[in-house]
């Protein structure tokens, strides 16, 4: 049995603190090629989830917020906000499943937020047409910063 407890997720947020990236993956699948990937994915503030969809292969995703306070945003093709979530244990909101081929992007609200994230496998790496054009690349420090900034405005 694989569990799920307090000292698992104050470990995976610890080792998210130390990452350059602000985020750790804590696997529960073996494998990569396993046809179901679950993972926890702890987050801090500041970390930078370029927006994304799921095409060419078209997975569905699915989060469930374990502690902490995520916004979950929806794009069109032009970067524009469609959908916003504010998942909040504490208030109620835990989680969302979105649609493959649809633009998403999380923004971390709360130091020690983890997700438990679901999505069909195998792994595959995203393929650059599945990246936001219209939102920056992750080494562009300005300008994830700005755009980071824009986020907090509109959850």
């Amino acid at each position: 049995m694989k569990v799920i407890d307090k000292q698992l997720l104050d470990e995976t947020t610890e080792r998210a603190k130390q990452s350059p990236r602000l985020r750790m993956n804590y696997n529960f699948h073996e494998v990569l090629d396993e046809p179901i990937n679950r993972l926890l994915n702890a987050m801090e503030p500041d970390t930078y989830i370029r927006p994304h969809r799921h095409c060419n292969p078209d997975k569905n995703e699915i989060f469930l917020l374990l502690r902490g306070k995520v916004a979950v945003f929806l794009f069109d093709d032009t970067g524009r906000i469609t959908d916003t979530l504010m998942l909040d244990p504490l208030n109620g909101c835990y989680g969302a499943e979105i649609p493959s081929g649809v633009w998403h992007g999380l923004l971390v609200l709360e130091s020690g937020s983890i997700i438990y994230e679901i999505k069909e496998g195998p792994f595959t790496p995203l393929a650059p047409e599945n990246m936001a054009p219209w939102a920056p690349a992750a080494d562009n420090i300005k300008g994830v910063g700005e755009y980071l900034d824009e986020l907090r405005t509109k959850s």
